[in-house]
């Protein structure tokens, strides 16, 4: 497990106070961010993969990059709302279990709303998410965040430091950790990615045979090396069709895949969508 904070490289992309009055309900969201939320009033509901979390007042709520989740709202509703981009090659919060809510502590509300004075012009302007989950919107907002003066990012970077602290206070490793040689491993993935690491390279950082290691990677990750790589690529891919405009098949080559068919058929699998359909749905619809 990866415990660098050097590698915490978080920006803000959207700040503000939200008002909702059964129009927040929206679908089928998976971002390239980490979005948490502060609720000042009403009820609503947030359905993650696994659980329905209710959102109550005074509490906090995250949810992490590339996580889908739809929003169920049939009444008034306040609440504030942080996305926050990590610039780093790996965010270390992927090796951590979260917990989606935590009563919010005292100070926090006066922290978020200091953050929000820090960003100006970062509020929403759309409430949908497909008309801000975008390249346009994505890559104006990182440039304005980093235009801004160095004491308002710094200041900016602690409150973010602060509030995440809040969820990684309550966090638990992710299992895998057990065996140092499968933490190892991913350590080597997540270094040589882009390279796409052979399974007798996994095995000489692992200090095990090809099939042992299979079987114990397998056991701790649920899932094969090869299956795991290409996860992370395949994560790696969505976030540079959103926040960036290289070709596709260029894309399908810095991430290590020689074959852009092989990637076309392999992103399909894992998102539902062809690379090129994926960026299309995330490209701005001119309002």
């Amino acid at each position: 497990m990866n415990n660098d904070i050097d590698q915490m490289h978080f920006l803000v992309l959207h700040i503000g106070e939200a008002y909702c009055l059964n129009n927040w309900n929206y679908k089928n969201i998976c971002s390239p961010f980490t979005r948490m939320y502060y609720v000042t009033e009403g009820h609503a509901q947030i359905v993650l993969p696994d659980k329905t979390q209710d959102l109550y007042p005074d509490f906090m709520y995250i949810v992490p990059a590339f996580t889908p989740h739809s929003y169920i709202c049939r009444e008034e509703f306040r609440h504030y709302y942080i996305h926050i981009y990590n610039e780093s090659g790996h965010d270390i919060l992927e090796d951590w279990i979260l917990p989606t809510e935590i009563k919010a502590e005292k100070g926090i509300l006066s922290r978020i709303k200091k953050l929000h004075e820090l960003c100006p012009e970062m509020e929403l302007t759309q409430t949908d998410p497909k008309f801000y989950d975008n390249n346009s919107t994505l890559n104006k907002n990182i440039l304005k965040n980093k235009q801004r003066e160095l004491y308002a990012r710094v200041e900016s970077r602690g409150i973010i430091y602060q509030l995440l602290a809040q969820f990684l206070h309550l966090a638990q490793p992710k299992q895998y950790v057990r065996d140092e040689r499968i933490t190892k491993t991913l350590e080597y993935i997540r270094m040589n990615l882009n390279s796409h690491p052979d399974l007798d390279a996994l095995a000489a950082v692992s200090c095990l045979s090809k099939d042992h290691l299979i079987r114990l990677f397998k056991k701790e990750i649920n899932m094969t090396p090869l299956a795991y790589i290409n996860k992370k690529r395949i994560e790696n891919a969505q976030l540079k069709l959103v926040t960036e405009t290289t070709p596709i098949k260029e894309i399908a080559y810095q991430l290590g895949f020689e074959d852009q068919t092989y990637f076309n058929r392999m992103f399909k699998k894992m998102t539902g969508l062809t690379p090129m359909n994926y960026r299309k749905s995330f490209h701005d619809t001119g309002l």
